[in-house]
């Protein structure tokens, strides 16, 4: 007589449960840092402060787009610190952070270090909040 293979689930060790622990810690202090530093941000933009002032400016959009992105980081720093929309949120931050990427590089010819550095912070948190993502989506779309 012989037995089918187990498909017990893979157990899971000390030091695994340890790491998990440790990752997840990390994630929720950078996400709670970028969100900090999305909220100064929109702060300056609302001031319209120097650099947005000048940023803006440049771009040629006005004032309507320097608020319109100030709402953004608002909204999105939120949305940083609620797990479900953490990854969704980090997603965006991707998108916004290339194109202020793109903006300090090509039209208002201002250092490209700081953005692109955020837009890989935000690709870390999306990344690492994957499969809240993928829950979410779920949710929105009934699969």
């Amino acid at each position: 007589m012989t037995t089918a293979p187990s498909k017990a689930a893979p157990r899971t060790t000390a030091r695994t449960t340890a790491r998990t622990t440790a990752l997840t810690v990390l994630l929720w202090i950078l996400q709670v840092v970028v969100a900090g530093f999305f909220l100064m941000s929109a702060l300056g933009k609302f001031s319209n402060v120097e650099p947005a002032k000048s940023t803006f400016e440049a771009i040629g959009f006005g004032d309507w787009f320097r608020n319109l992105v100030a709402v953004l980081e608002v909204v999105g720093a939120a949305a940083l610190l609620v797990p479900r929309l953490a990854g969704a949120a980090g997603l965006a931050f991707v998108g916004l952070m290339a194109g202020a990427t793109l903006t300090e590089g090509f039209v208002s010819g201002g250092g490209v270090v700081m953005p692109l550095a955020t837009l890989v912070l935000c690709a870390v948190i999306a990344w690492g909040r994957r499969e809240s993502t993928t829950r979410l989506w779920a949710a929105v779309t009934r699969r």
